[in-house]
């Protein structure tokens, strides 16, 4: 499939300050996501509100707007660029969410915004736990115990099914920011009333404690056509109960056996299909107990995350820049490697 014609001009969003959930890595990914764009023809605009990174110099997108990443500053700029599409899976969390925010307030229906990369019904099936823990039971795969609760007397009657320790998720939050791992009621009182808080759609998911379980990650990689391939299997040298951003990453996974690859491989496939994820990277993550072996799905991003960036280096394999051309209509058996000079 040859790119797409009737698009000419894309706004990208980046993804701010460098703190945890948002890191350097999206410096990283969004340079490359530019140049592949740029490559191609595009015309590109882009919305940073760090100067300090690279893909805010003047060389990388036609126009550059350093301002604060706010759904009602995107809308100014959308205003006055008018891009045919915006895509959102390059400035980890906050690209996500800004663009979920445009599409339900109807900016991007008034300026005739499309959305490429992933489809809003695709983020908000990976982001609301509620809807991802259907997605996962309708495709039969294990999740952790849990339960989503908009109130601490909600919280307080889910407790006593889950039991303590329990993990806390709020949904559509950065970096895991207002989570955590609750011993008693105590903490479990004053952690959901902050989870609530911070939670946009104020929903907090209460689950099972994974405390101590292998961890890992997998970078898969979707086109139009359904091709999938798997980038490389990410294993996580801390146990369960240190945030992913925290953690010693490795890749390849190195404790895993061949029948236990292969099942995460197998689900990462079905997970990607399930959510929707049309084209480019998405970073799939599962526990995996030590002993008896149960494999359970943490949860999805649907955009190029922290990983994506560990990935790529390891094996050579540019999952942005790929991600930012698959968007735009090709698929994986037109996009050589610049290393191999193959196609996945």
């Amino acid at each position: 499939m040859p790119k797409r014609t009737d698009i000419k001009k894309i706004l990208l969003i980046g993804s701010g300050p460098i703190v945890i959930g948002q890191a350097c890595e999206f410096d990283y990914s969004g340079t490359q996501a530019c140049k592949a764009l740029k490559e191609e023809g595009f015309k590109v605009a882009l919305i940073n509100s760090n100067p300090a990174t690279i893909m805010t110099d003047p060389q990388f997108a036609d126009k550059t707007y350093i301002e604060p990443i706010t759904p009602e500053l995107v809308e100014k700029i959308i205003a006055i660029e008018r891009p045919d599409a915006l895509l959102p899976t390059i400035g980890g969390q906050t690209g996500l969410n800004v663009a979920v925010s445009l599409a339900n307030s109807g900016v991007l229906k008034k300026y005739g915004v499309e959305l490429i990369g992933a489809k809003l019904e695709s983020i908000k099936k990976a982001e609301d736990r509620q809807l991802f823990k259907e997605a996962m039971q309708n495709i039969g795969l294990d999740l952790p115990k849990s339960k989503n609760v908009y109130s601490i007397e909600e919280a307080e009657e889910a407790i006593k099914e889950i039991g303590f320790p329990a993990i806390l998720r709020p949904a559509f939050t950065l970096g895991g920011a207002g989570g955590g791992i609750v011993y008693n009621l105590e903490e479990l009182r004053e952690k959901i009333a902050h989870g609530l808080f911070l939670s946009p759609i104020k929903q907090v998911l209460i689950e099972e404690s994974l405390i101590g379980w292998k961890e890992y990650e997998l970078e898969v990689m979707r086109d139009l056509k359904d091709n999938v391939v798997i980038i490389c299997p990410i294993e996580n040298v801390d146990p369960m109960g240190i945030h992913t951003g925290d953690s010693i990453t490795v890749a390849p996974a190195q404790t895993l056996t061949d029948k236990e690859y292969q099942k995460l491989r197998d689900y990462s496939i079905a997970i990607m299909r399930e959510i929707g994820v049309d084209t480019g990277g998405s970073n799939v993550q599962f526990a995996v107990h030590p002993e008896n072996g149960r494999v359970v799905v943490i949860e999805m991003n649907p955009r190029v995350s922290r990983s994506s960036a560990l990935a790529s280096k390891a094996t050579g394999f540019p999952i942005a820049k790929i991600a930012a051309k698959l968007a735009v209509g090709y698929t994986l058996d037109e996009i050589p490697n610049d290393i191999t000079k193959k196609t996945p």
